[in-house]
């Protein structure tokens, strides 16, 4: 588990410091984003990467890995918009951000601990295709709970939607890269 800790945050740092690039680049544009675009931005990530993954064909250049990496930045994006849901601010300061972006990871790495002691690290045994389609199987449930004006009779909402989807994400990553 301790090199799994290390690994989890090397990729969430590389997430973090690309996010507040973009952040210094773009600002906070993205608090315009309802939760359902948010879903529908990783949608298209994951969407893609499965086509690669199928085809092997890459027409745009930047390959899976960036993808993850965007997959797991909209989740922390939506996580903060479900955080500031009563905040109509678009416009966030840099240190804000940064603090808001480490309280969701933090809560979400509660739950991979959680999660792997239950469980046990079976995502190391997986494929990385197969968490692919796990991520788009959560997306459409998020989508489906989202049409569904949030309500669920017996399922988690769309918060532990985007945990799951930011974990397996990082497995992916952490796969890929090791």
């Amino acid at each position: 588990m301790q090199n799994t800790e290390t690994e989890y945050r090397h990729v969430i740092q590389r997430c973090k410091d690309l996010f507040l690039k973009k952040n210094k680049d773009y600002g906070t544009a993205w608090r315009i984003l309802r939760l359902p675009s948010i879903t529908d931005q990783i949608y298209i990530k994951a969407q893609r990467i499965r086509t690669l993954q199928e085809t092997g064909v890459n027409r745009v250049g930047e390959g899976i890995e960036p993808e993850f990496v965007g997959i797991i930045n909209y989740c922390v994006m939506a996580l903060i918009q479900l955080h500031l849901l009563t905040d109509s601010r678009t416009d966030i300061p840099t240190d804000e951000l940064d603090k808001l972006y480490d309280e969701q990871i933090g809560r979400v790495i509660d739950l991979l601990f959680a999660k792997n002691h239950d469980y046990g690290e079976a995502w190391r045994d997986m494929r990385v295709s197969s968490m692919t389609d796990i991520i788009l199987m959560k997306l459409l449930r998020t989508k489906q709970i989202e049409d569904n004006q949030g309500n669920t009779l017996v399922s988690e909402g769309v918060e532990a939607n985007y945990m799951d989807m930011i974990n397996y994400a990082v497995f992916c990553l952490i796969k890929l890269t090791s």
